[in-house]
């Protein structure tokens, strides 16, 4: 599952200006407008020259409204500009004509952002279906191991950059990956499925891990020769948990390590990396590599990208996340990548890369460990 934050912290959250609904001060602005100068109006003593700002009435419902309640808000700045009880002065035909210009006007803008809004709506539907089928909600578990993702793109507006995570349980047991593909944003998302879409299969079809890194680093090679980009190339860490899920195998490629929560302490897992995917490795696969891990029950494996790793604050000083992770684990491993990205963005104050975590926690059935 993916977790998420309060719509305060939340660094991919669209603001008004860039097609969210606006907030409620914006909508009131017009009727709020209208009220001030009708309460002004009749409290004066005497006739008030106050009847030009009702021309900021129907622009400003353009902000928020359709055409017809713009058409509205018009027609009630004309009839406060012309009732005698409002003694706004003696408007004249220029007046009125400039008030009924704007009105007009406004109208025509309120259906024009109308249209607008309503196809970029459709569009962004179909591209959040379509993200969101390259990298789908992790399930809560997968076989014995349970499972929280969390993803935040750098580039606002997108639900999928160039990092990638997935968890899948096949006839080998339940394998993991996550990944940075270089670079981020859109450009980035034909890599991701690819890649995603040779580890679903090679779950299904490779016995050994390193056969499933080998088949990503093939589809990776393929995917440079397609798009004639030499320097395409992604970094992985990938796990394979036992079927009871009391050990795993890790195998990392140019990526950081997964930290091991236990014991209140946190330890990245010391394994030999290989190179990046992309850099022909499927061509000299080693016979041994990665490594077997024992896990103990309350262990908890923690995955991050660059984004996590190389957030720094304003004087250079990179995230501590060793130091950090242990104090934020608390008793909820379920909570864990929330309150990693809620600290990482208190300690930089801005995200510039993709933020992915992975939290996997097994759960090996009661009883004593199978042997080996």
């Amino acid at each position: 599952m993916l977790s998420h934050l309060p719509a305060r912290r939340d660094p991919g959250r669209r603001g008004w200006l860039s097609g969210a609904p606006p907030p409620r001060w914006i909508r009131a602005l017009p009727v709020g407008l209208a009220a001030v100068v009708g309460a002004v109006a009749l409290l004066s003593p005497g006739p008030v020259d106050i009847g030009f700002v009702l021309g900021a009435i129907p622009p400003l419902a353009v902000l928020s409204y359709g055409p017809v309640a713009t058409t509205l808000m018009g027609a009630v700045a004309l009839v406060l500009l012309t009732a005698p009880v409002f003694r706004l002065g003696h408007p004249g035909d220029t007046d009125l004509e400039t008030v009924c210009f704007v009105a007009v006007l406004s109208v025509f803008l309120a259906f024009v952002r109308s249209r607008r809004d309503a196809q970029l709506d459709l569009e962004r539907t179909v591209a959040e279906a379509a993200q969101r089928a390259v990298m789908p909600s992790l399930p809560p578990r997968v076989g014995p191991v349970r499972c929280v993702g969390l993803y935040r793109a750098a580039q606002r507006g997108t639900l999928v950059g160039g990092d990638f995570f997935d968890v899948r349980a096949g006839p080998y047991g339940v394998r993991a990956v996550l990944g940075d593909v270089q670079g981020h944003g859109l450009a980035a998302v034909a890599t991701v499925a690819a890649l995603l879409g040779s580890f679903r299969e090679a779950v299904l079809d490779r016995s050994e891990l390193t056969a499933v890194a080998a088949a990503l680093d093939r589809r990776l090679v393929v995917e440079t020769a397609e798009v004639r980009q030499a320097e395409l190339f992604a970094t992985a860490a990938l796990l394979e948990f036992s079927s009871d899920a009391r050990s795993v195998q890790v195998i990392t490629c140019g990526h950081p390590p997964p930290v091991l929560l236990r014991d209140g302490r946190a330890a990245e897992i010391e394994v030999e990396p290989w190179t990046p995917l992309g850099l022909g490795l499927s061509g000299g696969v080693p016979r041994r590599a990665g490594r077997r891990v024992v896990l103990r029950p309350g262990d908890v494996l923690f995955l991050a990208s660059d984004g996590v790793f190389e957030a720094r604050d304003a004087h250079g000083a990179f995230y501590p996340l060793l130091q950090r992770l242990p104090r934020l684990a608390g008793e909820d491993p379920a909570g864990v990548a929330g309150r990693v990205l809620a600290d990482v963005l208190a300690h930089c104050g801005t995200v510039r890369d993709d933020v992915t975590m992975l939290v996997l926690t097994p759960c090996p059935p009661d009883g004593p460990p199978a042997a080996r």
